[in-house]
């Protein structure tokens, strides 16, 4: 492995890294400052967020600078606010021993003058969001005319986040004899067009395996019932200790509501997401990077930019759509060589994407059992013990008082001192463990019923009819069945209901189970609690010209029957 020195870097910038922390180069620096110090053709460098990109372009960047020439020299685009200030910060500590090297970052969501103001103070290196600096260039306030080197970072985001237009238009402004650096963490056909347009005889450099996450993250999945997604993540939560977490909602209405579950169960968390202002997501963040906030419950889009080291873990409260998105969110943890977990909290309806994911990107997930009340308090109490066997004990400043704390305990045997030492940071714990249910683990589920009621195992559909229809109208325990007299027939799909039960049933969010999805109708599970208000706000509503009907399903009636005696009289009119 070579040195910062032995890549070219030089003094000053090393002085700056070293302070910073930096030891030795990470494999993207060492194979891409080098080439961008010489005379290397342009670079697609495919490499996950957190493997060190932005030294690796910055250090170079930096070091190319002519700081008496007041004009913008290099340019870095990023996708969002937070990555284009997460990158100036950087350049900025980088540049502390260099005279005279100004970086200003411009984006969106803040004052336009101010940034006016900045820029025609003079910049060396501008480090912008696409939509801004468009702005800028077309009031006249920034010219390109001299920038050498151009690093397009998070490539993929930017153009799923719509900017290959804005990009283009970008480039067009900038000399053709300059750098560019593209960093991406996957190589979809837009970024191959921007390469052979924009690039002159690219080198491709790929850090780790392209189009996968992080090899030292971990893909364990836990499958629970719809109703016990929450309880399941507070277990993962309690039996992380020391757990600093991105928890990544489909949602924004499940966001806000799961941080706000999470804050009232006593957790150091919080919501990011598009409903915020600005000014919210920016305290947010800097809580969560100062470790303030622990678990950060977010939708993808809001914490796109976000680059925060030492992620333990990361939650999927359910699986995107996109294969994609779940490897942008696993990518977050396991970085710079360290271990991560991603977490996926299912149920079975989701089984069929997790293979599917599983199948992309070349990865088997753990399938675990939801941790028990007894494992997470024990594992709660050895992580009491190491912390107290590590503390750094301050002998000089404890010293003085130590001899009254001692008179005021010694009537304390030393099992009474351990017992009320973990009593004051388990007690909360323990109570709310002391007579909490195994979740229930789905896969187990039906064989285990299947024995219990002395039936033979065997599929669905080598079972008779009426068997198979009692099945449909019997809720899951602690649930209640539901029906409603639309179906596949009428177009009326899973998606469906999720969005009418949104839109219809007021107040917090309805858990729905197990959905059976027959031609003229559909039966699914809720929660008891919930069963009367779904039924209530369904009845009577309107889906494309047909009128609702709701009610609890009756164990007893065969809709099947029910739906072609009403598809008849029908017929007959």
């Amino acid at each position: 492995m070579k040195s910062f020195e032995e890549l070219g870097v030089n003094e000053p910038l090393r002085k700056a890294v070293e302070e910073m922390g930096f030891e030795a180069p990470m494999p993207i620096q060492e194979r891409v400052i080098p080439r961008l110090l010489g005379d290397a053709n342009d670079i697609v460098a495919l490499a996950q967020t957190g493997t060190g990109k932005t030294a690796a372009f910055g250090l170079p960047v930096l070091q190319r600078i002519d700081a008496g020439v007041r004009r913008p020299q290099a340019l870095v685009l990023a996708p969002t606010r937070e990555l284009c200030l997460q990158i100036s910060s950087d350049l900025v500590d980088y540049s502390k021993y260099i005279s005279g090297v100004k970086v200003i970052p411009v984006y969106g969501g803040s004052s336009i003058e101010s940034q006016i103001r900045s820029l025609r103070a003079g910049a060396n290196v501008i480090v912008a969001t696409p939509g801004r600096l468009i702005d800028l260039i077309k009031r006249g306030v920034v010219k390109l005319d001299e920038v050498n080197t151009v690093v397009l970072d998070e490539a993929d985001e930017m153009l799923n986040m719509g900017f290959l237009d804005s990009i283009e238009e970008i480039l067009s402004h900038v000399p053709e004899d300059h750098k560019t650096l593209l960093f991406s963490a996957t190589m979809p056909a837009d970024i191959l067009k921007i390469a052979k347009h924009y690039m002159r005889d690219y080198e491709e450099i790929v850090v780790g395996t392209r189009n996968e996450g992080s090899e030292n993250v971990r893909h364990i999945y836990y499958m629970v019932n719809a109703r016990d997604k929450y309880l399941a993540l507070k277990r993962v939560v309690d039996n992380s200790p020391g757990i600093y977490a991105i928890v990544f909602c489909r949602t924004r209405r499940d966001t806000q509501e799961i941080a706000d579950n999470l804050i009232k169960d006593g957790y150091n968390a919080e919501a990011l997401h598009g409903d915020l202002s600005q000014q919210q997501r920016d305290i947010v963040m800097k809580k969560f990077r100062d470790r303030v906030v622990t678990i950060l419950v977010a939708t993808d889009v809001a914490a796109r930019g976000l680059d925060v080291s030492d992620l333990t873990h990361v939650i999927n409260y359910g699986l995107p759509e996109d294969t994609a998105v779940y490897n942008h969110r696993s990518g977050r943890t396991g970085r710079a060589g360290k271990k991560g977990v991603s977490v996926a909290i299912i149920h079975s309806r989701e089984k069929g994407r997790l293979r599917e994911i599983e199948r992309i990107i070349g990865k088997t997930f753990e399938h675990l059992e939801v941790p028990t009340p007894e494992h997470i308090i024990e594992k709660q109490l050895y992580n009491l013990a190491d912390r107290l066997e590590k503390v750094k004990v301050n002998e000089e400043g404890i010293a003085k008082y130590l001899p009254g704390i001692s008179r005021k305990l010694e009537w304390l045997s030393e099992e009474d001192l351990i017992k009320r030492v973990i009593s004051l940071e388990f007690n909360r714990l323990l109570d709310y463990y002391k007579d909490a249910p195994k979740i229930d683990f789905i896969d187990a589920k039906p064989e285990r019923d299947r024995k219990r009621k002395g039936e033979k195992k065997g599929p669905a559909h080598e079972r008779p009819a009426d068997d198979r229809e009692k099945d449909r109208r019997t809720a899951a325990r602690g649930m209640e069945r539901v029906y409603v007299n639309v179906g596949k027939r009428d177009g009326f799909f899973a998606g469906n209901l999720i969005e009418a039960l949104n839109k219809l049933v007021q107040g917090k969010r309805v858990d729905v189970g197990r959905i059976d999805l027959l031609p003229a109708y559909t039966l699914f599970d809720v929660s008891k609690k919930d069963a009367r208000k779904v039924v209530g706000a369904l009845t009577g509503a309107d889906f494309f010209g047909k009128r609702l009907h709701s009610e609890i399903a009756d164990k007893d009636r065969d809709y099947s029957r029910l739906s072609d005696k009403k598809k008849k009289s029908k017929s007959k009119q």
